[in-house]
């Protein structure tokens, strides 16, 4: 594979881990906001939403990138040319039917996309383990 495609996909995957590390172990130093007393906090509600959407941006960009190595996601069992612009969709759309769910079936990865579906699964399991913990913690503190 082309060493630039590579450093792509470990940008992203830099970006991802970032995001989801600042969520579980809080804002980093400077940037502490006491959280308001409630039930539910808005802010942390919000912040799962932003790095639901980098994880599921970063990793249909992977697939997106991967699609131009050959690695592609099959529909329905067949190969499909769908130009750059399908593609980018169907990554899209393939990226975050396998982080919210367990995914529908219609689109499947092949080869080193297989690996890469299955560690976005898995984040899209601990996600709101997480998010639980983080509310949890933040009504002790507060």
């Amino acid at each position: 594979m082309n060493l630039f495609l590579w450093i792509i996909i470990i940008l992203i995957c830099l970006i991802i881990t970032r995001s989801i590390v600042i969520f579980i172990k809080g804002s980093p130093k400077g940037r502490s906001q006491g959280l308001k007393e409630s039930s539910f906090s808005l802010e942390i509600f919000y912040t799962l939403l932003i790095v639901y959407s980098i994880v599921i941006t970063g990793f249909a960009l992977i697939y997106f990138v991967l699609s131009f190595e050959g690695i592609v996601l099959v529909e329905y069992g067949q190969l499909e040319d769908a130009g750059v612009i399908g593609s980018l969709i169907h990554s899209f759309y393939f990226s975050g039917v396998t982080l919210l769910t367990i995914g529908y079936g219609d689109i499947v990865p092949i080869g080193i996309g297989r690996l890469i579906a299955l560690i976005e699964a898995l984040i899209g399991y601990v996600l709101p383990t997480a998010f639980m913990l983080r509310l949890v913690r933040s009504q002790i503190i507060n």
